[in-house]
C-alpha cells in the first residue's frame, strides 16, 4: 500500500509540473517576438537598418516556423515531444542571449534561433495535450492560449519603458526575456525524464497522415492559420508605428499594442471552449471576423482618440480569438493524436511561411507610399481572406 501511495503521489506531482511546464512553455512562445515591435525604431536607428530590413527581426522567427514544423514534429515522434521541446527552450535561449548582442549578424542569427526553438514548441505542444489530457483539449488549449497572450502583452508593454525609461537599452530589455525560458528549461528537464506516453501515438508519421497534402480542409485550416498569423505579426510589428504617425507618443503606442493584446485575453479563453461545444465553428469565424474588419478599418478612418480606442478593442478581440480557434481546429478536425500532430506540422509550415511575409512586405508598402492607408486597406483585404478560409476550415469535417 506504501508503495501505491508513493506511486499515487509522484503521479501527482509530474502531472502538477507537467501542467506548470505547459504554462512555463505557453509563456515563452510569444515574449521573444512581442517585445521588438515597440523597439523596431530604436534597433533600426542604432544597426542602421530600413524598415524593410528591420521586419526581418518579426520576419526571420516566421521563416523558421515555416521550415521547422513539420521536422519538428517527425523529431518529437522519434524522439519524444516533452524531449523536444526541452531543446527548443535550449535553443531559444541561446537565441536571446545572441540577439541582444549590438552587432547585426548576431542580431539575425539570434533572431533566427529565436524562431526555430519557438517553432519548435509551437507545433509541439498542442500534441502533448492532445496525448496527456485527450479529454481536455479544449480546456487546456484555452489554458495555455491564455498564458501565451498574458506574457506576449506584457512584453509588448514593457520593452520601451524598460529600455528608454530604465534606461537599460533595448539589448537588455529583449535579453531579460530569456528568464522564463531558463525557469522553462528547469521543469522540462524533470517532465522529460519522468514522463511516460499516455498513448500509442509515438510513432513515424504514416502515409495517410502525408496526404493531408491533398487535403482541401488542411489546406484551408493552413490558409487560415496564415492569414491570420499574418495579421498578428504584422500588428505586433507595426501598430505602434501606425499609431506614432498620428500623433501618439511611442510610449503610449507600446502600451497601446500591449492593451490590445490584454483585451483579448477572455475571447483567447473563451472561443476553444466554444469551438469544442459546436459542431461547426462558423459562426465564430464570421464573428471574429467582423470584429477584425471593423478593427482595422476604424485605423484607417480614425478621426479621434476614442475612436482609435475602440478600433484597438476590436482588434484585439478578433487576433485573441483567431489564434486559439486555428490551434482548435487542429485537433476538431483530425481524427487522431498522430494525425493532428500531422496536420499541425502542416498547418504552421504553410501557415507560418505566409505569416513571414507580412511585417517586410507592409514595411515595404509603407516605404513605397509614406503612408499608413495602403499597408492598412491591405490588411483589411487579409482579414476578409481569413474568414472565407475559416468558413471552410469550420466545417464539421476530419482531414
Amino acid at each position: 500500500m506504501g508503495l501505491e501511495q508513493q506511486e499515487i503521489k509522484e503521479n501527482q506531482l509530474y502531472k502538477f509540473l507537467l501542467i506548470t511546464g505547459i504554462i512555463l512553455v505557453a509563456f515563452n512562445l510569444r515574449p521573444a517576438i512581442t517585445s521588438v515591435g515597440p523597439l523596431m525604431s530604436t534597433i533600426r536607428d542604432d544597426v542602421g537598418l530600413s524598415n524593410w530590413s528591420v521586419g526581418l527581426l518579426t520576419s526571420l522567427p516566421l521563416i523558421a516556423f515555416a521550415i521547422m514544423s513539420p521536422f519538428a514534429a517527425r523529431l518529437g515522434n522519434l524522439y519524444s515531444n516533452e524531449r523536444i521541446i526541452l531543446w527548443g527552450l535550449i535553443l531559444l535561449l541561446i537565441g536571446i542571449s545572441i540577439r541582444s548582442i549590438s552587432v547585426m549578424f548576431l542580431l539575425f542569427i539570434g533572431t533566427l534561433l529565436v524562431g526555430v526553438g519557438i517553432a519548435i514548441c509551437n507545433v509541439l505542444l498542442p500534441g502533448v495535450i492532445k496525448d496527456k489530457f485527450p479529454l481536455k483539449v479544449g480546456l487546456m488549449t484555452s489554458v495555455y492560449s491564455t498564458a501565451m497572450n498574458i506574457f506576449a502583452a506584457s512584453a509588448s508593454g514593457v520593452s520601451f519603458p524598460l529600455a528608454s525609461g530604465l534606461n537599460l537599452g533595448w539589448q537588455v530589455a529583449l535579453l531579460i526575456w530569456g528568464i522564463p525560458v531558463v525557469l522553462g528549461i528547469a521543469i522540462w528537464v524533470y517532465v522529460t525524464y519522468k514522463g511516460r506516453s499516455t498513448t500509442q501515438e509515438n510513432q513515424l508519421l504514416t502515409e495517410n497522415d502525408t496526404n493531408l497534402w491533398r487535403s482541401p480542409l488542411a489546406w484551408q485550416i493552413a490558409l487560415y492559420m496564415g492569414f491570420q498569423s499574418f495579421l498578428f505579426y504584422v500588428t505586433i510589428s507595426w501598430l505602434p508605428e501606425i499609431l506614432h504617425s498620428s500623433g501618439m507618443s511611442m510610449e503610449t503606442a507600446g502600451w497601446m499594442l500591449s492593451f490590445t493584446q490584454f483585451i483579448g485575453l477572455p475571447a483567447s479563453f473563451i472561443v476553444p471552449v466554444l469551438a469544442g461545444k459546436f459542431a461547426s465553428q462558423r459562426v465564430l469565424v464570421v464573428t471574429l471576423g467582423v470584429l477584425s474588419v471593423s478593427g482595422f478599418s476604424g485605423l484607417l478612418l480614425a478621426s479621434s482618440y476614442v475612436t482609435t480606442v475602440i478600433s484597438i478593442v476590436l482588434i484585439g478581440l478578433a487576433l485573441s480569438g483567431t489564434f486559439p480557434l486555428a490551434l482548435t481546429f487542429l485537433g476538431l478536425r483530425a481524427r487522431n493524436a498522430k494525425q493532428a500532430a500531422a496536420l499541425s506540422g502542416m498547418a504552421q509550415a504553410l501557415g507560418y511561411l505566409l505569416a513571414a511575409i507580412g511585417p517586410m512586405f507592409i514595411g515595404y508598402l509603407f516605404d513605397l507610399t509614406h503612408s499608413w492607408t495602403l499597408p492598412i486597406i491591405t490588411l483589411i483585404s487579409v482579414a476578409i481572406l481569413v474568414v472565407l478560409f475559416g468558413l471552410g476550415a469550420g466545417r464539421n469535417k476530419y482531414v
